[in-house]
């Protein structure tokens, strides 16, 4: 398999988390389910393969996806095709980055999945098509990254107070949630609608996928695991609410998550069906 990643620089590595580019990905499953992370991202399809989403209960298909589309900040998992021999590229954003490029609110996008033409138009499809048609990673990287530099508007960047304030909520348990919305100078309707705007959800939204996706980290391939004391450091007031939370993001318990794995792979996407 081949994986590449773009070294951002300024001024994209202020806005974007991460532009990857893969090729002849094998996977040992056809479906797989993708759990909430806070980010927006811009996916481009190189391999003429249709993708689908499901039904996160009868995994039965409910869309499809082909070329290039944008997934917005989603509050629920979703299950998602994975296919053999795929090449694929994907732009990351922020948590607050995507706004600059996009230019419109983006709780617009919340939850959504969409074809990346009903935002950018034709000129997104040109842009896979020359990605498509260049033969090394690094050229495939300079076209999107004079792209995304055509799009971006440097001056819709959320002002120093909200920036303290996502950051607090990305490195803080939920037990200090109040306390940080205190702190904020301006009303709490204020603060819930530049979270929308930047972010997408609102700040106890946010704030929760993000402990949610700590937690992840931690138990990514540890042997042993003490449920009781990942919960309390991450803020939650007691057992059956961490519980409550896990299974709402993940789609199960904790002790079904260690029975099936998960926490030995990618920490934000779990294969459904490992002889897929």
């Amino acid at each position: 398999m081949v994986f590449k990643t773009l070294e951002l620089k300024s001024p994209l590595d202020k806005f974007i988390e991460s532009i990857f580019y893969f090729k002849h990905f094998l996977p040992e499953h056809s479906i797989e389910r993708v759990v909430p992370t806070g980010h927006v991202f811009i996916i481009f399809e190189l391999d003429g393969i249709q993708r689908n989403t499901f039904n996160n209960k009868t995994l039965k298909p409910n869309g499809t996806f082909s070329n290039v589309w944008v997934s917005g900040a989603h509050k629920n998992y979703l299950s998602i095709s994975a296919h053999q021999d795929s090449e694929m590229f994907v732009i990351q954003f922020k948590p607050f980055g995507a706004y600059p490029f996009f230019q419109f609110p983006i709780y617009e996008l919340n939850d959504k999945v969409i074809p990346a033409q009903e935002i950018f138009g034709k000129e997104i499809l040109d842009l896979r098509q020359l990605v498509l048609n260049r033969p090394t990673p690094t050229e495939k990287f300079n076209l999107v990254e004079n792209w995304l530099k055509s799009k971006l508007d440097i001056t819709k960047y959320p002002d120093k107070t909200l920036m303290l304030t996502i950051n607090q909520f990305i490195n803080q348990p939920l037990s200090n949630h109040n306390t940080i919305v205190n702190a904020y100078p301006k009303t709490q309707k204020h603060l819930i609608s530049q979270f929308k705007k930047f972010c997408g959800h609102t700040p106890k939204v946010f704030h929760r996928i993000f402990r949610f996706n700590d937690i992840l980290q931690q138990i990514n391939n540890e042997q042993q695991i003490s449920w009781s004391q990942i919960a309390y450091l991450s803020g939650y007031a007691d057992q059956s609410h961490f519980i409550k939370e896990f299974k709402e993001f993940s789609g199960f318990n904790p002790q079904e998550f260690i029975k099936h794995e998960f926490n030995k792979g990618e920490t934000n996407f779990f294969p459904l069906n490992r002889q897929g």
